[in-house]
């Protein structure tokens, strides 16, 4: 842990283009957001696919978006804050429900943010299946989480070693772990994004950044987060 800084510094570097990006543009949103109708022709002339949204389902589909994401983050800390109950004393349940979701916000962000440069820069457009993707992405990152916090507690029970220690040993068994399951999950998402139909192609690109951002916070952020707020406790 006692490299928490450099790994915090790049978790930096990664979002704040994103967020500079977010504050800068925004988003760009497809009618699912704004309402409107997306017609597509092919090289006859003859229309293939038209879609139409009334403007008040792209405002409910904002509004629900915004819903979901604040939800699921409250939901997880609950959660997590009642799975770990009975962690040892002095240690907070609560301070490891706040820093999965601090982990999966990370991985919001960045996710968030890459679209926004995509969306700036290639003309991307966020669709439902956008949120669909953020959502998955949250699962995602607090699973990972959740089994490096799950070894954290099981060697607390076990170790009267300083919680720095505990954490870092907990973190070194779990890293294979996490590792592999993935850059399984990865190389599907690569072929789906190489193969894939176009239809779903920024959505797998989307989980893709997101899988890739959770495994890195649930290892490099989430735990070395909770080293931090134990330091300053002291």
């Amino acid at each position: 842990m006692k490299f928490k800084y450099v790994f915090f510094g790049i978790s930096l570097l990664v979002i704040l283009p994103g967020l500079f990006s977010l504050a800068r543009w925004g988003l760009r949103p497809s009618i699912d957001f704004t309402g409107g109708t997306v017609v597509e022709k092919n090289a006859a002339g003859q229309i293939i696919r038209s879609d139409t949204v009334g403007p008040v389902i792209g405002r409910e589909t904002t509004i629900n978006a915004v819903e979901s994401v604040g939800v699921a983050s409250l939901a997880i800390i609950l959660y997590i804050a009642y799975a770990f109950r009975e962690i040892p004393k002095p240690y907070s349940p609560w301070k490891f429900g706040i820093a999965a979701v601090v982990a999966l916000l990370h991985d919001v962000l960045v996710v968030v943010g890459i679209f926004s440069l995509l969306g700036h820069f290639a003309n991307v457009q966020i669709d439902s299946l956008f949120i669909t993707a953020l959502l998955t992405v949250i699962g995602f990152s607090v699973h990972d989480t959740i089994v490096v916090f799950d070894r954290i507690r099981e060697n607390l029970r076990k170790s009267s070693a300083p919680f720095t220690q505990v954490v870092n040993e907990s973190v070194l068994q779990t890293l294979g772990r996490s590792l592999m399951t993935s850059i399984t999950v990865l190389l599907t998402l690569l072929a789906l994004i190489l193969f894939g139909g176009e239809s779903i192609h920024w959505f797998v690109v989307a989980l893709f950044i997101g899988v890739f951002s959770g495994t890195y916070s649930s290892i490099f952020n989430a735990a070395p987060l909770l080293v931090l707020w134990e330091e300053k406790k002291k």
